[in-house]
């Protein structure tokens, strides 16, 4: 669910865990995969769920890219997407 409703924790949202892995993602620049999960499923209770959308919509707006060989995530902002 992209846009809270009345009955949302405003903490357990896509947006929220979105903002919580940019955050992490632009301090360490690129980070495996299962350490992103690990820190959402701590952060956020219901994380574990949230994790792929949030992930989802942050490659969807370029933010982030998928490194196969490393098996890790990329923050790469918004002014050097392709």
């Amino acid at each position: 669910m992209l846009r809270p409703t009345k009955h949302s924790h405003p903490d357990r949202t896509v947006m929220n865990v979105s903002m919580l892995l940019l955050l992490r993602l632009k301090k360490r620049r690129i980070e495996d995969y299962d350490g992103l999960r690990r820190f959402a499923k701590k952060a956020v209770k219901g994380g574990d769920v949230l994790f792929l959308p949030a992930l989802n919509l942050l490659y969807l707006l370029g933010l982030v890219e998928y490194r196969p060989k490393t098996d890790s995530m990329e923050y790469i902002g918004p002014n050097e997407a392709i």
